[in-house]
């Protein structure tokens, strides 16, 4: 385990990606949390509950959901450099263990209620600050350019983590079709808003009291990295709608609500973007959300997280969290000199 002591609240100092092999997730933890929110009265402020707390509550009670999504294998190929030789979460955890409001707060929900969600036919549109504006279809985003599968970690705010075998294609592909101009500096991403096939959009309670549709966005530079990926799918077959079908945006070295899910429109813009949980609580979520140990939460630390496994959310192994997720040596010059417990 990479020794993160040096990274002291202030100015950014660089930090090596190492990871240790065995530190990964298997497949089965997280079931109806929705029961133990309604026992308990909690309603939507189960959204205030780390997750890890909800998770290990409900994951005393209710069934397996039942999925009914189709997914397709796709023809990639393995990325070398990014965690092929990490012990992957195991399916069934990365499939029912989901933060994904539009479909409820709580994390079986999700799976429980997206089963018939509709992914074709699906229209993703990126403008903006481009030279070439396009409009890509659901055959599109598979087949425009060369898809790739990369094992990455994925560090949630709510101090849970899992490791995730990705399918898809580097979002700087994309920008260099479509040409950013010089006025580019940020992009904007927006999920589909669709209240029938969300409900989560259509009642306020149950969607966690965010403003849809839930909007996100990166620097340019970030959305340029090498890291930063649009995926597809996962474990090898196209995406389940839990997990953010038809396509999502993948940004490893950050909290996993910028990983925005089933997104419809890409902009590229000359001032920054809104973001929704910043809209919803910026005193807790920032702009930027990098992982960062050395800034807590408000309301929990960051220090370590726990990394799901085979045996439920309690018996996970608790680990020290990594600045940047551990991925530093791809990301942490995009900061330097920024003053981290400021720009969090």
């Amino acid at each position: 385990m990479a020794n993160h002591s040096r990274f002291t609240p202030g100015i950014l100092k660089k930090a090596r990606w190492h990871m240790q092999d065995n530190q990964v997730t298997p497949e089965s933890v997280f079931k109806a949390r929705r029961h133990i929110v309604k026992a308990m009265g909690l309603g939507a402020i189960g959204a205030s509950i780390p997750g890890y707390v909800q998770a290990g509550l409900f994951d005393l009670f209710g069934e397996q959901p039942k999925t009914s999504f189709i997914t397709t294998p796709l023809t990639f190929e393995a990325n070398a450099r990014f965690g092929q030789d990490e012990v992957r979460t195991p399916f069934d955890k990365v499939s029912t263990h989901n933060n994904f409001y539009e479909f409820g707060t709580s994390k079986q929900d999700p799976s429980d209620n997206a089963q018939r969600y509709k992914v074709e036919p699906w229209q993703l549109r990126i403008e903006g600050e481009v030279e070439r504006p396009i409009t890509l279809d659901y055959q599109d985003l598979t087949k425009m350019f060369p898809l790739e599968e990369r094992t990455y970690r994925l560090r949630c705010v709510e101090a849970w983590s899992m490791v995730i075998p990705w399918v898809g294609f580097p979002l700087a592909a994309l920008l260099k079709k479509v040409g950013v101009t010089s006025k580019g500096k940020y992009v904007a991403f927006e999920t589909a808003f669709d209240p029938e096939q969300m409900p989560g959009q259509k009642s306020r309670l149950m969607g966690g009291g965010i403003h849809y549709p839930y909007v996100e966005g990166l620097t340019i530079a970030e959305a340029m990295n090498e890291l930063t990926l649009m995926s597809v799918g996962l474990y090898g077959k196209t995406l389940l709608p839990q997990n953010g079908a038809p396509i999502r945006l993948v940004v490893p070295w950050k909290y996993g609500f910028k990983s925005i899910k089933s997104i419809v429109r890409i902009r590229v813009m000359d001032k920054q973007p809104p973001t929704s949980w910043n809209q919803l609580a910026p005193h807790e979520y920032g702009f930027y959300a990098n992982v960062n140990p050395a800034v807590d939460h408000p309301r929990w630390s960051q220090a370590s997280e726990r990394r799901i496994g085979e045996g439920g959310l309690f018996s996970a192994q608790r680990i020290d969290t990594l600045p940047f997720n551990g991925y530093g040596e791809f990301v942490a010059s995009l900061y330097d000199g920024m003053d981290l417990r400021q720009f969090y």
